[in-house]
């Protein structure tokens, strides 16, 4: 059982390393890697490397966009990634208003190690830099959030968001032209109709694949402040859209009203003391749905008890120890991302330091709580100061339910088998990586006796960071966005399954 990484950017996949351990209901022993653009790469197998996995590199990364200081001014940093309801397109946004959509190769039997890779479908322009008149304020194009739709034919829709503005797009596909026209001639301009003696009946004419991309509603005009999370709901009808202060619920099919469903505004803002920071429906139940706010909590409403969700049915917050309070408390206690597990039984979410996970039937205290980089604690006055320690974090299921995943700095990323509790550090970088080179676990020391690979707390590079990730729904593959580079993970046991 491997797995395997690539890199990419938003525009063209280029193979990277790292993965170091065994997750026994994952598969996830070890790896190799296939190549997820035009060009189609394979690895062998490699030796079986218990109780680690192993990840190899099969070529050098590409990226197109300069690595420089200025690169979070950037628009190819990828600030969203979102696999479909099969797993079969993955979809990314960046700060440029753009989304690229990879789809994953069928069975080859002239290439058998073809199956699973992703190669670049459709790239299109989602949102564009707007203006504010009334406000004087610029609303920039950056998409925040991708969601899909549950396929329902031929045709794939997405949902996709920049601050203010959310829109619906169809993609679709066309391999055949109609040709035979009675009144229009080959390049489609009308003849004269004194010309047309004889009538034929027009047919389809077989062409090359086309990918195509067309808005199908904007829902626009209902947010006055930064939208953070849209969610689908189970009944596939309505979509929610939730920014600081208010949630929204809209009909799919309607665009110039919505139905606000939270408002958790002060009449003074003077007494505001929270705002909303996630959001997302329940997989099962389209009554239920979950959001987060800045002061840790989380609050699931019932929307069959009021129209106005205002008054939450749970309340899950867990008490802070009086010991551990601090200037930094608050700041770090804030949920930046929330999700149901596939089951609908739990909540996954991520604050700054940890990732916790929450049963729906115990509101007083976590179920479970992992510590992501709890070496950071010494150090949360300088990352105040570099703005760092407002970073938002996302984290991840896995399909079954038994794995979560989640971002750190340095381009560090941290997994965590509940089942065993184990857990392992990984690196997704190009330059601690060489062709066929396995990507070691990696570990961070906080002083004294330091072992050859490990790297000093100092040493971390706050200006690499892993906040967006995202786990197919069926199968062991991973997407990690890293800046302007999409990194992606695959069993090797599905791969060879399928060749």
């Amino acid at each position: 059982m491997f797995i395997s990484v690539l890199l990419a950017n938003s525009y063209s996949l280029s193979p990277i390393s790292p993965l170091p351990f065994s997750l026994p209901s994952l598969s996830l022993s070890h790896l190799t890697s296939p190549f997820l653009s035009p060009i189609s790469l394979s690895s062998p197998s490699l030796p079986p490397i218990s109780p680690h996995l192993a990840l190899s590199l099969l070529s050098h990364p590409i990226s197109l966009s300069p690595i420089s200081p200025h690169l979070s001014l950037s628009p190819d940093i990828i600030s969203t990634v979102e696999f479909n309801h099969t797993g079969e397109l993955l979809a990314t946004g960046d700060k440029g208003g753009r989304v690229v959509i990879f789809q994953r190769e069928h069975e080859c039997k002239t290439e058998p190690f073809s199956q699973g890779e992703y190669n670049v479908y459709n790239t299109f322009q989602s949102h564009e830099p707007e203006f504010d008149y009334l406000k004087s304020l610029e609303i920039e194009e950056k998409i925040n959030k991708i969601r899909w739709l549950p396929q329902q034919n031929a045709a794939h829709f997405l949902l996709s968001t920049n601050d203010k503005t959310v829109k619906l797009w169809k993609v679709s596909e066309r391999d055949k032209r109609p040709e035979g026209y009675n009144l229009k001639d080959e390049e489609g301009r009308m003849k004269n109709l004194s010309t047309v003696t004889s009538l034929q009946v027009p047919v389809l004419k077989p062409m090359d694949l086309m990918v195509e991309v067309s808005p199908r509603r904007v829902f626009a005009n209902a947010h006055t402040y930064h939208v953070n999370s849209i969610s689908v709901n189970s009944d596939h009808e309505t979509y929610m859209s939730a920014d600081d202060l208010r949630i929204n619920l809209w009909h799919l099919g309607i665009t110039d009203r919505s139905f606000n469903i939270v408002d958790i505004k002060p009449v003074n803002m003077e007494d505001l003391t929270e705002v909303i920071t996630a959001a997302e429906f329940h997989p099962h139940h389209c009554n239920l749905l979950v959001y987060s706010s800045s002061k840790g909590t989380l609050r699931l409403c019932d929307m069959r008890e009021a129209a106005l969700c205002d008054k939450h049915s749970k309340l899950f917050e867990e008490p802070e120890d009086p010991s551990n309070r601090s200037f930094f408390s608050e700041i770090i206690s804030s949920v930046s991302d929330v999700k149901f597990s596939h089951s609908g039984r739990y909540l996954l979410t991520r604050d700054y330091l940890t990732a916790k996970v929450w049963d729906l039937n115990m509101e007083n205290k976590p179920l479970e709580i992992y510590q992501v980089h709890d070496y950071l604690r010494s150090k949360l006055c300088s990352l105040y100061e570099n703005d760092c320690i407002f970073d938002k974090f996302e984290c991840a299921w896995n399909g079954s339910d038994s794995v979560i995943m989640t971002g750190a700095y340095n381009n560090f990323f941290r997994m965590f088998d509940r089942n065993t509790n184990r857990d392992v550090t990984l690196e997704a970088s190009r330059e601690s990586s060489k062709p066929r080179a396995v990507l070691k676990p990696r570990r961070v020391c906080q002083g004294g006796k330091r072992r050859k690979d490990d790297i000093s707390v100092d040493s971390l590079d706050f200006t690499k960071k892993i906040l967006h990730t995202a786990w197919h729904p069926t199968e062991n593959i991973i997407a990690i966005a890293a800046t302007n580079n999409l990194y992606i993970f695959q069993d090797k046991l599905n791969q060879e399954m399928h060749g």
